[in-house]
């Protein structure tokens, strides 16, 4: 999670001036908070989250003793693969996340019937990471969100319309769940070389291999 801090600052002789910064992660935005305490010209000032909510420094300093120890700084890749002949989808999803100061990676696929699209399969796949979001316990955090099919992801912007009334489903269920889950998303369209991982674990669900697993990166 970023932070920008709002501050007011005493300006002899003027009317207080109201300055942002950019945004900073946490460890900054509080060692920064800290040295305006010191300076004493700042009237008053406080921590904006990228969820548009306001902390103050004691607040902000419990906040992220707790953050620290749940999953956060979540980067999601999600990719669905389509098998015509048995309408079969195999479903794959990476979460890279912080945890403490340790970082993980979580891979995990799924294999699901009846599916009639290869576009069906992507919505399912990334419905599936968001159902993995929620088993590790994750609320209220932006997540950047990356996959390589254009239409899940500028339909789920909102740039493109969605015709087909199935896809309209599974957007709605996705919408949901993030709202329930109070996700906040950040969505990228990535070339398939760089979806690889996902692509390869939807792909092993299709040929019957299922994994679920977390790692720690060094």
């Amino acid at each position: 999670m970023n932070y920008k801090i709002e501050m007011t600052y005493k300006l002899r002789g003027s009317q207080p001036i109201a300055f942002a910064s950019e945004w900073l992660d946490a460890e900054t935005a509080i060692r920064m908070g800290e040295e305006l305490e010191k300076l004493g010209k700042v009237s008053y000032f406080s921590f904006l989250d990228e969820m548009n909510q306001s902390w103050s420094m004691k607040e902000m300093k419990k906040l992220t003793a707790e953050i620290e120890e749940e999953p956060h700084d979540l980067t999601l890749y999600f990719d669905g693969g389509f098998n015509k002949n048995t309408y079969e989808a195999g479903l794959g999803a990476i979460i890279y996340y912080k945890q403490g100061k340790k970082q993980y990676r979580l891979r995990a696929n799924q294999l699901i019937e009846q599916m009639e699209t290869n576009n069906e399969s992507e919505y399912a796949a990334l419905y599936f990471a968001l159902d993995l979001l929620e088993e590790l316990g994750v609320h209220h955090l932006p997540c950047e969100i990356k996959g390589d099919s254009q239409v899940v992801l500028k339909q789920l912007e909102g740039e493109w319309p969605v015709f087909e009334e199935k896809l309209s489903r599974w957007l709605d269920r996705i919408e949901e769940k993030m709202k329930t889950l109070g996700i906040k998303a950040k969505y990228e369209s990535v070339p398939r070389k760089e979806n690889k991982e996902a692509d390869k674990l939807a792909t092993q669900a299709l040929e019957g291999k299922i994994i679920h697993s977390t790692m720690e990166l060094n």
